[in-house]
């Protein structure tokens, strides 16, 4: 088997071993609520976080930097408790005026 045909796996491993760790988040981390002393830049990267964590296939170009290539699954399905948290981080950007 050559190295390119071992790609695809590859990268899904890593999206696995990603996926793995961000389990292994301290609580704090897990349930960050403090947001009104983020930044518009730091409230972006804790949304796309949330996706990043959960496999999502990020298409614009400061995500895929920041993030990686990431695209495994649940491709970016969230769980309950995740869309509340991405939906408190949005009314935060909202109330900030963030772009």
């Amino acid at each position: 088997m050559t190295f390119r045909a071992m790609i695809p796996g590859l990268i899904l491993a890593a999206g696995l071993a990603m996926a793995m760790l961000s389990a292994l988040a301290t609580p704090a981390q897990a349930q960050r609520t403090d947001y009104w002393n983020l930044s518009c830049n730091q409230l972006w990267y804790e949304r796309n976080l949330i996706y990043a964590n959960r496999g999502y296939c990020f298409q614009t170009q400061r995500a895929i930097r920041t993030f990686g290539p990431r695209c495994y699954p649940p491709y970016g399905q969230l769980s309950t408790a995740e869309q509340r948290r991405v939906a408190e981080i949005i009314r935060w950007e909202r109330q900030r005026g963030c772009r």
